[in-house]
């Protein structure tokens, strides 16, 4: 419900600020905060306002003494109103050259940002209007599209990461009146009856539209990023700084927040030397901005060595591998620990400005109090180890799952989470435990690396020194910043129990329960038999067959057929098998290497790159697959080729996937209580890995859309939970799982479940669709996880 602000200090104690952009960091939230007498974290209203203003950073920054690039501000009024574009552009141009960046002067995570060299008009204004959120669209272009064309430009158009988002205002130089839309639906219908009846174009703005665009001067060179926080002494402290390393010009917002479209590297190649400087003049302007808490600084090391300071930010984002993170775990905090500083340090803050206040004084000796208790209880806490990582298509969601997990245990006062990471192949694999810094590198390959050639920076031994106020108090007495290689039993006498956070082989396959088992360490999840049962697509959905559930026709594809003679395998499935068809890995986890095939040639495709012999992919089969930038394919023996499964004239039809945990009687007797099932909305063909675990992506509907009317609802749902149900139990699923199915509901209001596949491990990623189902049965995400962990204890113990 709706909380009014004058309520807000019967519902808080204190307001951990997490928001982006307008109304989050610029000093009005801050406002009302105070106005309030609610205590916030990071800095106040004037250090926030002067942090989400880039235009005028640049003055305060030339003030300070500190290199910054050269800039030019043009405002939205003079590039409305202005009948010289290209004066404009020329002007930019003399005062910061002619290769430039340019990017809205008020938005964060790198929205709107464009980076020219040499522009023509056409180009810079398109720049300009994409910084300014504004977007003209004609006739002919509309006219010249598909329908399907014409959704996805919506869907591009009012996703804020590449368009202008939602609400939009629309207007034609033909009529003075403008108009708001707020769903993309009434855009779509929008734009079909403007241009059905008119060719004058359309000009659509944001509502929170940019006032000020500003034009920087590219620094060829490299970017970093450096969290400074205020010590425990109340001097400020410049964490190890990020190099990023990306794919193209522009760390955006796909980069930034993707796992595997960027790197990061800390500290920053450099010599020491610089490296300090870097760190002396973020500490510099941190004062000269007179920042609080903590704030994050970019900026970059050209190639004649030179430090430029571009962008200081009062709020970092917080996803699990970012610069806020990442930085804090080279002095050895975990994200909990270093959450719980900084809210610390802004009590602290918030007392500074107003010393006499009882409440401030009262909160901080709560919160000190309830440190001393949670390290005098640390030695009862449940030790769990979380293994994460392997070496499959899916190992970076399976760091994504760990980590995720990891966070949501060492924030409880029950469990000691350790993380544990998994490499190998599928001959041998071994298993590391692994400090938090490393946990938190970008991604599955980057962790690896990082095991494999361990060093230590000088430059880090110097942070952990500095940061030894803030880690004596806050980190593990146990911590350590080296990777140890333990095996099975060392694990055994390591911990009280294990979760597997493991994607696809050798997680889900119930080779890795049976060693666990031999040593018995309870782990979350089904047992041996169930495990290499699901991981099957084919056994699986064969033996649900047997027992009369509905599933595709399937044919099992091998390599050895394939190399012998690939056109009378072709031909083998052209004839039992009518396109479109779906082709993928038998014994994968979700979506991974998982296509619609169309015709023979993409079938072609697709079992040349499966069945390949080397890592790299053949371009033209790549190509012909539509395979995104960076995209993994597996490597197989076997190939699954499914029928595709369409609606056959139902009334409703709808992809679906659907959660649940176990429980057990005290006759050991396990129930299944089924979540309410989530609808996938795929952007492409068919769900991909992004979508289904990473947020931002995908879009699943919880509860699924099953009818117009509670009654309709709850009848459909029914039949589809109960069918979800006896799956589960006749795989003897055990602890969790997530089925994926079909659901057609016929015109008759006969409901058919079709089930796709079994996952007995799902992703645990902090956008995965399980969390938004348990939290309708009343679990909150660590909730359901304590489940999970319970279940196997007992299980355990039985």
């Amino acid at each position: 419900r709706i909380i009014l602000p004058q309520e807000l200090p019967d519902y808080i104690d204190f307001a951990f600020l997490a928001l982006h952009g307008v109304y989050g960091e610029d000093g009005q939230i801050q406002g009302l905060l105070e106005s309030l007498n609610i205590p916030y974290s990071g800095s106040g209203i004037m250090s926030s306002a002067i942090g989400m203003n880039k235009a005028f950073q640049k003055k305060a920054l030339r003030s300070s003494g500190l290199p910054t690039p050269e800039y030019h501000v043009v405002s939205r009024r003079t590039w409305v109103r202005h009948p010289n574009k290209q004066q404009i552009l020329d002007e930019a141009i003399a005062t910061v050259g002619n290769h430039i960046v340019i990017k809205p002067a008020h938005q964060g995570s790198s929205i709107g940002v464009n980076i020219l060299q040499s522009p023509d008009l056409e180009t810079f204004s398109k720049a300009v209007d994409a910084a300014l959120f504004i977007k003209t669209v004609d006739a002919e272009e509309w006219n010249s599209l598909s329908h399907l064309q014409k959704v996805s430009y919506i869907r591009s158009l009012t996703d804020i990461r590449e368009g202008l988002g939602l609400p939009v205002i629309v207007g034609c130089p033909d009529r003075p009146e403008e108009v708001f839309v707020f769903r993309p639906d009434e855009l779509l219908k929008y734009f079909n009856d403007h241009f059905s009846k008119h060719t004058s174009p359309l000009r659509l703005q944001a509502v929170d539209a940019e006032k000020d665009v500003l034009i920087e001067a590219f620094i060829p060179g490299r970017e970093f990023s450096c969290i400074v926080v205020h010590n425990e002494n109340g001097e400020p402290l410049a964490l190890p700084p990020t190099e990023i390393l990306k794919g193209g010009e522009v760390f955006d917002y796909r980069s930034k927040y993707l796992a595997g479209l960027s790197r990061k590297v800390t500290p920053i190649d450099a010599d020491n030397d610089t490296l300090e400087q870097i760190r002396k003049d973020c500490v510099t302007l941190f004062n000269f901005f007179e920042f609080e808490v903590y704030a994050r600084i970019d900026g970059f090391l050209s190639n004649d060595g030179k430090i430029y300071l571009n962008d200081p930010n009062t709020t970092s984002g917080m996803l699990p591998s970012s610069f806020f993170f990442h930085q804090a775990a080279e002095i050895g905090l975990n994200p909990s620990q270093f959450l719980t500083y900084i809210i610390r340090a802004s009590l602290d803050e918030r007392l500074r400005k107003d010393p006499v206040s009882i409440e401030l004084k009262q909160l901080l000796t709560d919160l000190d109090d309830d440190l001393i208790m949670m390290r005098t209880n640390a030695l009862e806490k449940k030790k769990i180890a979380v293994i994460l990582g392997g070496y499959s298509s899916e190992r970076h969601i399976s760091v994504e799952s760990g980590r995720n997990i990891f966070e949501k245990l060492s924030s409880s006062d029950k469990y000691e989470p350790i993380p544990v990471f998994l490499t190998g192949n599928d001959d041998h694999y071994d298993l590391y435990q692994i400090p938090v810094n490393i946990m938190l590198k970008d991604n599955a390959d980057d962790i690896k690396e990082k095991i494999e050639h361990f060093k230590v920076h000088p430059l880090i031994d110097t942070i952990r020194e500095e940061a030894s106020l803030i880690t004596s108090k806050y980190a593990d007495d146990s911590l350590t910043f080296a990777p140890q290689k333990i095996s099975i039993p060392e694990l055994a006498q390591m911990v009280d129990g294990v979760f597997i956070a493991l994607h696809g082989r050798p997680g889900e396959d119930g080779s890795l329960q049976a060693k666990l088992q031999e040593v018995g360490l309870p782990y979350n999840g089904s047992g041996v038999e169930s495990s290499s049962r699901t991981i099957n697509k084919y056994e699986t959905n064969q033996l649900l067959k047997q027992h009369g559930f509905l599933v595709a026709d399937q044919l099992l594809v091998y390599k050895k057929d394939f190399v012998a003679d690939a056109d009378q395998l072709l031909n083998k499935i052209c004839s039992d098998f009518k396109f479109p068809i779906i082709a993928k890995p038998v014994d994968d986890g979700c979506s991974s290497a998982v296509k619609k095939i169309h015709n023979r040639e993409e079938l072609k495709a697709f079992l040349e790159l499966l069945f390949r012999e080397e890592e790299a992919l053949d371009p033209n089969a790549a190509k012909l697959l539509k395979l995104k930038a960076k995209e993994e394919f597996s490597r197989k023996d076997v190939a699954l080729i499914e029928s595709f499964i369409s609606s056959e004239g139902a009334k409703y039809f709808l992809e679906v996937t659907g959660g649940m945990v176990t429980h057990e009687d005290a006759g050991n007797r396990i129930s299944y209580e089924v979540f309410e099932p989530s609808e996938a909305l795929a952007s492409g063909e068919v769900l991909s890995l992004e979508e289904k675990f990473l947020a931002g992506e995908g879009q699943n509907l919880t509860p699924a859309r099953f009818g117009t009317t509670r009654e309709e609802y709850d009848h459909i749902a029914a039949h589809v939970k109960a069918d979800l149900g006896k799956v589960a139990q006749l795989l003897g699923v055990e602890g969790y799982c997530r089925i994926d199915a079909f659901v057609r509901v016929l015109p008759n209001n006969d409901v058919q479940t079709i089930i796709i596949e079994v996952n007995s491990l799902p992703g645990m990623t902090p956008a995965t669709c399980i969390y938004h189902q348990a939290a309708l049965n009343g679990y909150r995400p660590y909730d359901l996880i304590d489940q999970i962990l319970e279940f196997a204890m007992k299980k355990e113990k039985c």
